[in-house]
């Protein structure tokens, strides 16, 4: 009989640092940006070693790729998920807004919304860092362009864009600004695209 085996820790604490330092990383970026990432402001924000970090990663550009992924997974939970079990089309878009309104309100991310953040940093960039931003806004842009086509508009992608573009107006005058409000009028005005 094979004597079984018993994990060291070195993975489990390995993927706690990498959650870590990722998310603390898309925080980072709301506010300062993708760029401003640097090792040692990770480190200081999350109590990780620097070489802790470099373990795990390799690389900055490493660690912009997984603030995105992390950043990803946040909407997802935090957007998509909770608004999955509606029907497609109206109600699951009337869901996502409703969610998207309440992940700005529970201040999930410091500087507003990471999607909004990142896509006006890396707009006309290229790269890997680029590529997972560009990826990212894509997904979303896609998810609303299905849902208004099960929903039934007759110009899904330029409904998608309006809505993406009131939402990002939001998410910018409400950082600028400070108000709430801002949200409550992308979501009135992204409902009646809806209808």
């Amino acid at each position: 009989m094979a004597a079984e085996q018993t994990p060291d820790g070195r993975r489990a604490r390995g993927d706690r640092t990498r959650r870590t330092a990722a998310r603390a990383a898309a925080a980072i970026a709301t506010t300062h940006g993708l760029d401003s990432i640097t090792v040692g402001s990770l480190a200081q924000a999350t109590g990780l070693s620097k070489s802790g970090i470099l373990t795990v990663f390799g690389t900055r550009e490493a660690i912009q790729i997984a603030a995105v992924a992390e950043a990803r997974q946040i909407y997802i939970d935090t957007v998509i998920t909770p608004a999955w079990d509606r029907q497609p089309g109206q109600p699951r878009l009337r869901a996502l807004l409703d969610c998207w309104v309440a992940y700005q309100r529970a201040h999930v991310f410091p500087g507003g919304c990471f999607i909004v953040a990142s896509t006006a940093e890396y707009g006309r960039r290229a790269g890997p860092v680029a590529d997972a931003v560009r990826a990212l806004k894509r997904e979303w842009l896609d998810l609303l362009e299905s849902e208004l086509t099960a929903a039934g508009a007759t110009d899904p992608p330029r409904d998608a864009f309006c809505i993406d573009a009131y939402l990002c107006a939001a998410n910018t005058r409400r950082e600028l600004f400070g108000a709430d409000a801002e949200l409550d009028r992308a979501h009135t005005l992204a409902l009646d695209i809806i209808g």
